[in-house]
C-alpha cells in the first residue's frame, strides 16, 4: 500500500495546475507521470501557459527562451 503524501495539503495549495487528476498535490507522482511521457509538469509554466495543457519540452523551451 502506498504511503499518503505528508505534504499533500501544502502541495495542493501551491499547485498551479488547473487539470483535474488523481495526482494533484502529489508532486512525486506527478513528476514521474510526466517524465515517463516526455513532458514537463504544469506547475513549471505560467498560469496562461499552463492553461494550454501543452506539457511538451519543446513548448517549455519556447516559452522560456
Amino acid at each position: 500500500m502506498a504511503e499518503q503524501c505528508s505534504n499533500l495539503e501544502e502541495n495542493v495549495d501551491f499547485c498551479t495546475c488547473t487539470y483535474s487528476c488523481s495526482r494533484k498535490g502529489k508532486c512525486c507522482e506527478c513528476v514521474q507521470y510526466h517524465q515517463k511521457r516526455g513532458e514537463i509538469p504544469g506547475c513549471f509554466f505560467s498560469e496562461a501557459e499552463e492553461k494550454t495543457y501543452n506539457r511538451s519540452v519543446d513548448y517549455f523551451v519556447k516559452v522560456n527562451s
